[in-house]
């Protein structure tokens, strides 16, 4: 008897009292990137506030910073895990469009200031397949520097 609608198990209470406990700083994701790379030989700093939107990772040597992205908060367009909420829709849509609208000012104002940007998704790690191929790619990103 699925008509397309999911009721939440957890009360209104309940399921804000969950969400303010999502992580901000080192989440799985986050950790994961910043230890492949710690084991390639990489150095950075994290969290680094003097930056616009305190990325995730910053690494000097390559004026680089990496942000690793939750693809439901940052509205990863076209992932399954970014699917909106069908209670409280608008709210979660203007959250999310809000989020959105940060993460690109950020992006251009570190662009501006001459730093190369790279945005890792959470979804790009869920398999090891996956993970093993961004990984790869992000070293690759880091170190070739456009002309």
């Amino acid at each position: 008897m699925d008509n397309g609608e999911h009721t939440d198990i957890l009360s209104a209470e309940e399921r804000s009292e969950r969400m303010s406990r999502v992580r901000q700083e080192d989440t799985g994701p986050e950790m994961l990137v910043r230890r492949f790379l710690f084991r390639q030989g990489f150095r950075y700093r994290k969290n680094d506030r003097r930056y616009p939107g305190s990325p995730d990772i910053v690494l000097p040597k390559y004026r680089t910073v990496v942000f690793v992205h939750g693809c439901f908060w940052h509205g990863h367009p076209g992932c399954r895990a970014a699917r909106l909420p069908r209670t409280r829709h608008e709210f979660w849509a203007k959250k999310i469009s809000d989020n959105r609208a940060r993460d690109a000012r950020n992006i251009h104002l570190l662009e501006q200031d001459g730093w190369k940007v790279v945005v890792v998704w959470e979804c790009e790690l869920k398999s090891q397949e996956k993970r093993k191929r961004r990984l790869e790619a992000l070293v690759h990103e880091i170190t070739v520097r456009e002309s």
